[in-house]
């Protein structure tokens, strides 16, 4: 489907799903933003849903301004797939050895490595700019400082609520290692002391929702913001590449016979801001729930832990800010699904995956989630599918 458009006080909002679908409390986020003074556009994804401030599923385009909780609290969260040389007939009839492997070599929920991970020690893992990543931790919020030791240690783990490692065969029987994570404690400590931050301001006072406070530019709230937004961002980034190469030693040690090459990893943020130019304007683009997708561009939208994901390549669609959606998207709150879902219905729901099956994932149910394939069809001017992904192992925190 192309996008509709529903009439916003500043902005239209274009909407790649069916208005009418869209849950109440979500609808008025959206009017919400639109009421922003600095914004210049808004783009809502087929995944959209009811989030703090602004929905999961946007694409917030403003000029001059940015707002810390529109970001979200897991800063620089997104995903990271790669395809192996191996294929279905190279596994084994029971995986949950393969399984607890990957869970003893990343460290899953509050875990953390008892020691900082060397990058240095990971095969061919590009270790140019790691120190000076580090360096610039001294910039950030003086609030946080005292996380450092933690924020190390956390470096290459994978956290809890949805995110997960993943491996998977697509239509073809090849092999494919996914993951989903992000900037781990630190970037929730740096974006819950800005969001706080931002309320304080003057100019923030007369907001629809207090939780649309924005810094704006040329002030040194935004510098201060900004510089921690952006570290936070690698930090994700870092995180993920550092438990990908983790995964990828466990699967060469797994299948030594196999000699396992692997492709170059596909890598995306879904909760960021980027500095873009759209209709002859420097735009500060923050997607919530959404990922880049400019012409050629390959993403990974996911959807739950029982139906498969997608990766995709973008189509540059501008009215869309070169973006789309970030994954299935929820239907029903966590609280819900625990109501509406038994352990029964998880096993059900899961079957053929080597997973978790207990009370503590059953938010996580396949029935919780929107139908991935609608959520495909509904973007196909904004991507292309490459490849169809199955899980036959999927690990929670």
């Amino acid at each position: 489907m192309s996008y509709v458009e529903v009439p916003g006080a500043k902005v239209p909002i274009r909407m790649w799903t069916d208005p009418s679908t869209v849950e109440g409390g979500a609808m008025q986020q959206l009017q919400n933003v639109a009421t922003l003074p600095w914004i210049k556009g808004l783009a809502v994804m087929p995944d959209v849903h009811y989030g703090k401030g602004a929905t999961v599923g946007s694409v917030i385009a403003m000029r001059g301004a940015v707002c810390p909780a529109a970001v979200g609290v897991d800063i620089g969260c997104g995903m990271s797939a790669v395809k192996s040389s191996l294929t279905a007939n190279d596994l084994p009839g029971d995986l949950s050895r393969l399984r607890s492997k990957i869970e003893q070599a990343i460290p899953v929920g509050r875990g953390l490595h008892r020691t900082e991970v060397d990058p240095a020690r990971l095969y061919q893992f590009p270790t140019s700019g790691w120190g000076d990543f580090w360096s610039r931790f001294d910039g950030v919020a003086d609030a946080v400082k005292f996380r450092r030791e933690r924020a190390a240690q956390q470096m290459g783990t994978l956290g809890g609520g949805n995110h997960f490692i993943e491996f998977c065969l697509d239509e073809s029987g090849s092999v494919w290692l996914m993951l989903h994570s992000g900037s781990r404690n630190i970037g929730k400590e740096l974006a819950e002391h800005h969001i706080g931050e931002a309320q304080k301001l003057p100019h923030n006072q007369g907001l629809v929702d207090r939780d649309l406070a924005v810094f704006v530019a040329d002030t040194p709230q935004m510098a201060a913001y900004r510089n921690d937004l952006f570290w936070a961002q690698e930090y994700a980034k870092y995180n993920r590449a550092i438990m990908m190469a983790l995964f990828q030693e466990v699967v060469r040690r797994e299948f030594r016979k196999a000699r396992v090459t692997f492709d170059q990893v596909i890598s995306c943020h879904h909760n960021y801001v980027a500095e873009e130019r759209y209709e002859g304007m420097d735009l500060l683009v923050t997607r919530k729930g959404a990922i880049r997708a400019g012409s050629g561009e390959l993403g990974i939208i996911p959807g739950s832990m029982g139906t498969g994901s997608y990766i995709v390549k973008g189509l540059g669609n501008e009215a869309s800010f070169n973006s789309a959606s970030h994954g299935a998207g929820r239907k029903m709150s966590r609280s819900a699904a625990k109501r509406r879902f038994s352990t029964r219905d998880l096993e059900e729901q899961t079957r053929g995956v080597e997973c978790r099956k207990d009370s503590g994932v059953v938010d996580e149910i396949p029935g919780a989630y929107k139908p991935i394939e609608r959520v495909i069809d509904q973007q196909r001017d904004l991507v292309e599918v490459v490849a169809k992904l199955k899980q036959v192992i999927c690990v929670k925190g």
